[in-house]
């Protein structure tokens, strides 16, 4: 028997089968979408350039040209800055969540998906918890490279680990907002140039750098309602052994807010996009 009989025999077993196999449940159609995500940096590791190179650059840039100024050392300035480079590296890295979604757009892979017979959400869910292996990738490597040059956390591996956690749950809720611009936008580099309008006031503008105390009355008054301000804060005092609670609380209700908020506005341009 030749290959072709075979393949055809297995062909018409397949559409032989009296009962309908049972349809995917929403988890695991997700989590087959988070494994496409993956197999894409698998066969394109140039995604992994970001994650591993600006975590690199910018701990050490900042830490060797401006530590010895503002803390009056290195090692000093470390303890101050490494909580906030992670934060501000995470949050820049999400803006690719929104771009290859536009990029799956331009090529006619977002139709194919819409006309599978899966749970609806699940191509875009799957993507985001694909993403969640690139951020806990940067993390690594940024904290990493700070206990090389002399990060000290005070909280442990537990104060660590529970910064990492709380930083991954506001990035998963704060890539709906890319989502919406991947499906608003008609190409990939405009969304990577609109997201980075949207970033960069809110991470300079705000705790990661340097103390607000040291900032104009007008620019403090933003830098206090920022929401990437609380996150700074949140954890940097987890990993600090300072834990604040309030801080957490907020940063956790920031993370509802834009998920219930951004999650549905989402799906609906998904669901009527032509």
């Amino acid at each position: 028997m030749t290959a072709v009989d075979i393949s055809t025999t297995t062909l018409r077993e397949a559409v032989a089968l009296e009962e309908r196999p049972s349809r995917p449940s929403a988890v695991s159609t997700s989590l087959t979408f988070g494994w496409r995500a993956l197999l894409k940096i698998k066969h394109v590791p140039e995604q992994l350039f970001d994650v591993l190179v600006s975590p690199v650059v910018f701990t050490l840039m900042f830490t060797y040209l401006f530590g010895g100024a503002l803390a009056g050392s290195t090692t000093a300035y470390i303890q101050f800055l490494l909580p906030g480079i992670l934060v501000q590296t995470i949050i820049i890295v999400t803006v690719y969540t929104g771009y290859t979604l536009n990029s799956d757009i331009t090529k006619g892979v977002f139709d194919r998906f819409r006309s599978l017979p899966v749970w609806r959400p699940a191509p875009i869910v799957g993507a985001l918890l694909g993403d969640q292996v690139r951020y806990t990738i940067a993390s690594v490597m940024c904290i990493g490279l700070g206990l090389v040059i002399g990060f000290r956390p005070d909280g442990g591996v537990l104060g660590v680990v529970a910064g990492v956690a709380l930083l991954l749950v506001f990035a998963f809720a704060l890539s709906w907002i890319f989502t919406i611009l991947g499906l608003l936008l008609r190409t990939p580099n405009a969304v990577m140039g609109v997201s980075m309008m949207v970033l960069m006031p809110l991470t300079f503008a705000s705790n990661i750098f340097v103390d607000p105390a040291t900032m104009p009355s007008g620019l403090q008054a933003f830098v206090d309602v920022n929401p990437v301000t609380h996150l700074v804060t949140a954890v940097r005092g987890l990993m600090g052994g300072v834990v604040d609670a309030g801080d957490i609380v907020t940063v956790l209700v920031s993370a509802v807010v834009m998920t219930a908020v951004f999650a549905p506005i989402t799906m609906y341009l998904y669901r009527n996009r032509h």
